[in-house]
């Protein structure tokens, strides 16, 4: 029975991680090689990840440099780049292309708080739901008379003492990339 808030535990693990890289996404005002994540380059016939074609690098705090392994590629990294939703204009020198992170307003700023806290929302829900189906199996299992009833208040008790301990990790990160954020 304790592999039910075993499996519960995982699950509300994995909405963790998985929260923390979609924050990673998040523009703060510095350069950040995972605000390239997930874009893909149309090169030598199949769409590939951009760091699997080019070199990147970050020489300054608010610069990033892609360097292409293969030149010719610079453009389709250049439209690549422009077809993402980053936000971010590339420049290029015909050898290596230059991504400047501007500062960003104060209006942007709270923009980009509003969207951590709705992102936070969602993954707060992601871990409640892990917590629902936890005790929907503990209750079929009481239910089938598998499972004692002190047993089974034994275990809600821990569903929801897991639940509040990775809602507060989640309101932990929030804050920390919500301070991050209002940084100038």
């Amino acid at each position: 029975m304790d592999e039910v808030i075993l499996e519960m535990s995982e699950k509300m693990e994995q909405s963790l991680e998985a929260y923390r890289r979609e924050l990673t996404r998040i523009r703060t005002g510095r350069a950040s090689l995972s605000l390239l994540d997930g874009i893909k380059v149309e090169a030598y016939g199949s769409s590939m990840p951009l760091n699997q074609v080019a070199t990147l690098t970050i020489p300054e705090s608010r610069m990033i440099v892609i360097q292409p392994w293969d030149t010719q590629q610079l453009k389709a990294i250049e439209k690549a780049i422009f077809a993402s939703d980053i936000g971010l204009n590339p420049s290029s020198d015909g050898k290596v292309i230059r991504l400047s992170i501007p500062q960003l307003t104060e209006e942007r700023r709270k923009e980009l708080v509003k969207q951590v806290k709705k992102i936070s929302e969602e993954y707060r829900v992601a871990i409640r739901n892990s917590r629902r189906d936890a005790l929907d199996t503990l209750k079929k299992l009481k239910a089938d008379k598998q499972l004692p009833e002190d047993d089974f208040f034994r275990l809600q008790d821990e569903a929801q003492k897991e639940t509040d301990a990775f809602i507060g990790k989640i309101d932990a990160i929030m804050a920390d990339k919500e301070k991050e954020m209002m940084e100038v």
